[in-house]
Parts: C-alpha cells; structure tokens; sequence
C-alpha cells in the first residue's frame, strides 16, 4: 500500500532542519565558553553555579536536537525517498473531483 505523504518533502525539511541547527551550533558553542567562563568568577555563590551549570546543560542539547533529526530520517520507509523523487519527476497529476 502506497503512502499518502511525501517521504521527499519531510527529507527536504529535515535538511532545512539540520541546516538552521548547525548555523546556530558556532553561536552556541560560543555561548557555552561564556557561560562556563562566568563559573569561573571567584566569590560566585553556590546557587548561581547552579544556574550557569543548568545554562551550560541546556545549551549542550543541541546534540538531542540532531539525534531527533536522524530519527525522523531513519524512521522513512526504505526507497520511498526515491519513489517520491521518481513520481515529481513526471509531474504531479491533479486531483479528480466527481
């Protein structure tokens, strides 16, 4: 039985998807450095380290988001990327209304 959706088009969002994290990854690596920098602040009280070692956590994440990017890629059917490319190739054909 023939999917409904279109394998191709959530492929090519992925790669939008992956495009956008990896433009923010430099920005939040940087991030990062500061964050753990401002620990380093001498007298800095316990609960503020807390704080910046929770920012520093939250900032790491962005390797969740790229895990969720190749499941949402493994999770495609096997060859329907493929069909879906063989199928836009001819042209869509419209929809019939009775």
């Amino acid at each position: 039985m023939p999917i409904k959706w279109s394998a191709l088009l959530v492929s090519e969002a992925m790669d939008m998807v992956e495009d956008l994290v990896n433009q923010a990854a430099e920005p939040l690596e940087q991030a990062r450095i500061v964050a753990n920098e401002a620990r380093k602040m001498p007298n800095l009280p316990q609960y503020l380290d807390q704080r910046l070692v929770h920012l520093v956590c939250d900032i790491e994440r962005i390797d969740y988001i790229k895990s969720a990017i190749k499941a949402v890629r493994s999770d495609l059917p096997a060859g329907a990327i493929e069909a879906d490319r063989r199928t836009a190739s001819h042209g869509r054909q419209p929809v019939l209304v009775s």
